[in-house]
């Protein structure tokens, strides 16, 4: 008996504090954080009238800037889906010299201040830049223009793909694949039916935090873009235009659109990644 309640005291017993008090400081903490925020963007869009938000969801600059937000991020967060992956495989996979350095390397946008990335980019991408020179030559234009936008959300980007992928390629045991191949399975086989569908979730998840990320940069994109109206400028963009103007109701109202925007794209990507987590458990 007395083994048994000291048993059931160790199960009850937390490093941190009950259950209520630090359900309580999560709570206030996110709402401080998070909620309060957030409810005062409603509260101020709520006080334009009907016809001004109108006016502000059919802004022709407005509706520019969310083309170029949503494109440029879900292309850059596609691309690095790809690139990501293979540098994760890469890392994951094979031991050689240097590989600590560049696995170091990954993390730097992470660090590096976003004017920095944006001003290395431009120096890079001008007419008379580095590689502008040689781009602009075959009438390749990067710099002022929505390519120049989605190759900074490509740096800005590429370390959440390679993060959330590899170490769950470095969990993923070699002796299934040893085996697989064993009994005849090709490469493209062993890929496609064992190493891709243990990976998928969490190339949904790099792609999500990398298309959020996107969708919320401007040190580094306003640099390489110029931030032409209807052109090459981005949302944070234009509410901070917004902003300069004093139009704090119309700021909050294009703050609205845009998160409300983001939160459907974001849900539907956590569907699918609940749907590909259910569908590799029933495997």
């Amino acid at each position: 008996m007395a083994v048994a309640l000291t048993q059931r005291r160790r199960k009850t017993n937390r490093i941190l504090p009950g259950f209520g008090i630090t359900l309580g400081y999560t709570m206030v903490y996110l709402s401080l954080l998070i909620l309060i925020p957030l409810a005062t963007l409603f509260i101020k869009t709520h006080q334009l009238t009907p016809s001004a938000l109108h006016d502000v969801a059919t802004d022709p600059e407005v509706i520019s800037a969310f083309k170029v937000s949503f494109t440029a991020s879900f292309a850059a967060a596609l691309v690095n889906v790809f690139a990501g992956t293979l540098v994760a495989w890469v890392l994951a996979r094979y031991k050689f010299a240097g590989r600590s350095l560049i696995d170091g390397l990954v993390d730097l946008p992470f660090a590096l201040p976003t004017a920095v990335a944006g001003l290395s980019l431009a120096l890079l991408y001008s007419s008379n830049g580095l590689f502008g020179r040689y781009l602009e030559a075959h009438n390749i234009h990067v710099a002022n223009t929505s390519l120049g936008v989605a190759v900074a959300l490509m740096v800005i980007g590429f370390p959440f793909i390679v993060r959330t992928v590899q170490p769950v390629l470095e969990d993923v045991s070699l002796d299934v694949e040893e085996a697989a191949a064993t009994l005849g399975a090709s490469r493209l086989q062993i890929f496609g039916r064992i190493i891709f569908p243990a990976i998928f979730p969490s190339i949904l998840t790099g792609f999500a935090l990398a298309f959020a990320r996107g969708l919320g940069e401007y040190g580094s994109v306003i640099f390489i873009s110029a931030g032409l109206p209807g052109q090459t400028e981005i949302v944070p963009q234009t509410i901070m235009n917004e902003l300069s103007n004093y139009d704090y109701g119309k700021a909050s109202a294009i703050a609205v659109m845009m998160l409300l925007a983001s939160f459907t794209l974001l849900l539907i990507i956590n569907v699918l990644q609940w749907w590909a987590r259910k569908k590799q458990g029933g495997q």
